[in-house]
């Protein structure tokens, strides 16, 4: 290929040498060598160049990397170490709330079409035990209701449907356990970089009382704690929220589907009183 390439270059070089007279006297040999040593550099430089080329990229990649971690880690100290540790801590215990919250109401989310079917087969077999171990065997506060509801099918529809309505709340507060907590810590977020601002701003003015003088110098340390303890409070709200109202999605579906269960539940113990 080398080869190829000075042949190529000579030509080019002897084309134009006899476009010009001038060039054409002095293109013979001594033009054809310094093209094939030229050719053969520069295919020897052109895999150096995009080696080159590729571990700068990948320096930079990695030099970018380091310095989001090692920025993120400075802003963190500059903007207090005390109200930075405070966000910090109710980001933390947010988010481990907000897991504990999800884990059990994706237990509590089963499918109530099929418990409320195996318990009517039991019901129009007559067969109440076994309707109350098909409710006791299963999991969540649909099957919960369930049972206390089929532990009273024989007093009446009556104390049938408070049963079903006290229990029902029981398990809709047990739903809706711990999310004050989520809602305080997403209040406790915003209000601890507010502080930090507030705090920030007292450390520009005592600087500028120092000093005797305004300077950008003098107020940048007291505003850089402000600006970074609000930014710090304000995006763990956010992430709070996105969570808290996902936690809400999923406890309004069970709660409907607990409602409806209970209406299907009642309408199934009328027909097993009937048939008695």
């Amino acid at each position: 290929m080398k080869k190829l390439f000075a042949t190529v270059a000579c030509v080019a070089l002897l084309s134009a040498g006899f476009s010009t007279i001038a060039m054409a006297q002095n293109a013979d040999s001594a033009a054809a060598a310094p093209a094939t040593e030229q050719v053969d550099s520069t295919a020897a430089a052109a895999p150096q160049a995009a080696a080159a080329d590729a571990s700068a990229a990948a320096g930079e990649e990695v030099a970018a990397e380091t310095t989001f971690h090692q920025e993120l880690k400075t802003k963190f100290i500059e903007g207090g170490a005390d109200f930075m540790a405070l966000v910090a801590i109710t980001l933390i215990l947010g988010l481990a709330i907000c897991l504990e919250r999800i884990i059990y109401l994706n237990l509590a989310n089963t499918n109530p079409d099929q418990l409320l079917k195996n318990i009517e087969a039991a019901l129009a077999a007559g067969d109440l035990e076994r309707a109350k171990s098909i409710a006791r065997d299963t999991r969540g506060p649909i099957a919960s209701i369930a049972y206390q509801a089929l532990l009273r099918a024989n007093q009446g529809i009556d104390i049938v449907e408070k049963s079903v309505v006290s229990y029902g709340g029981v398990q809709g507060g047990l739903l809706e356990k711990n999310l004050s907590w989520i809602t305080l810590f997403i209040a406790m977020a915003p209000s601890l970089g507010f502080l930090g601002t507030v705090v920030g701003m007292v450390q520009a003015f005592d600087n500028i009382e120092r000093v005797g003088d305004i300077s950008p110098t003098v107020v940048a340390g007291g505003m850089k704690v402000a600006l970074i303890t609000t930014i710090g409070g304000l995006v763990v709200a956010l992430i709070l929220q996105i969570f808290y109202n996902y936690i809400l999605s999923l406890v309004e579906g069970i709660l409907n589907r607990m409602e409806d269960a209970s209406i299907t539940l009642l309408d199934l113990i009328v027909k097993y009183n009937e048939k008695r």
